[in-house]
């Protein structure tokens, strides 16, 4: 800690975007040390995401209907996306516990009493996250190639769309830690952050298209799965990626896939970052 006290009180004035964006990457360099030396963090973290592979390719595989087919190999790429975006969400209850713990000890009015920017805090840990989320959806991502998963041909064209459906996951977990953020703030200790982290991504996560074709659903689950935000990025991911299942929706959301992607999740960062950085001020004042 001292030696981050000590790049903050040190460093030269600068314009206060400038101060905001010098700390919070102070911050997010702490939390990546700490994060590197308990590596049981980032373990169990590729373990859960690491068993839905499996067990849904090998268990569910040979049951599910996608279109016309039921062979495992077409469920098995069509599930890939969703995985992936069911990884990056979850990590939300990582970063509202890390931010509860943070308070719980004290940290974050250590934090206040230093001359940096009041949103770097949270800033910094919701990048930390990101990196984290980005090593784990690699290590995922070579695990889906390892039990069959094939996106496109990979040629300089498709090779830059599957790079952008990854870039899509990531800004979508980015924008839900900031909802972590928010509920770390919102409860005093980390159990109840991850407790509050997880029990609403079960039903944002499974009313969707992750896991099963939306089409298959009753009309009004349906109704809900097409304009949920996590679905938006799952089809624009198995349309970047060229899995199958494709959701054969009217709704805006599955027409335009990868800009309603891209709308929500700005939306989702806007509104809890703001969220987010007004209840910081308040709970630590």
């Amino acid at each position: 800690m001292s030696a981050v006290t000590d790049a903050v009180r040190t460093a030269p004035p600068t314009n206060p975007i400038g101060q905001s964006v010098r700390d919070s990457l102070v911050v997010a360099k702490r939390n990546l040390i700490r994060m590197s030396r308990i590596p049981e963090m980032v373990l169990f973290g590729l373990i859960q995401p690491i068993m839905f592979v499996v067990l849904f390719t090998y268990v569910f595989g040979g049951s599910m209907k996608i279109g016309d087919s039921t062979d495992p190999d077409v469920y098995k790429n069509f599930l890939m996306a969703g995985i992936f975006a069911q990884t990056v969400t979850f990590a939300t209850a990582g970063a509202g516990a890390g931010i509860a713990d943070d308070m719980h000890k004290g940290l974050i009015d250590r934090f206040r009493s230093l001359p940096m920017a009041r949103g770097a805090v949270l800033t910094g840990r919701t990048v930390a996250d990101l990196v984290q989320t980005a090593f784990t959806l690699l290590v995922l991502a070579i695990v889906a190639l390892l039990v069959g998963w094939r996106p496109g041909s990979v040629d300089s064209t498709n090779l830059g769309k599957i790079l952008g459906g990854f870039g899509l996951l990531l800004l979508l977990g980015y924008a839900f830690t900031w909802i972590g953020a928010l509920i770390g703030l919102s409860v005093r200790t980390p159990e109840a952050a991850t407790s509050g982290g997880l029990i609403w991504l079960f039903p944002v996560t499974f009313l969707s298209n992750a896991f099963v074709d939306s089409s298959k659903m009753t009309p009004w689950l349906r109704h809900i799965a097409d304009w949920n935000p996590f679905s938006a990025t799952v089809q624009a991911c198995r349309k970047l990626f060229g899995d199958p299942g494709l959701s054969p929706s009217d709704a805006w959301p599955m027409q335009h896939p990868v800009w309603a992607s891209l709308i929500y999740s700005i939306l989702i960062v806007v509104i809890f970052r703001t969220l987010a950085v007004r209840k910081y001020r308040s709970a630590s004042s």
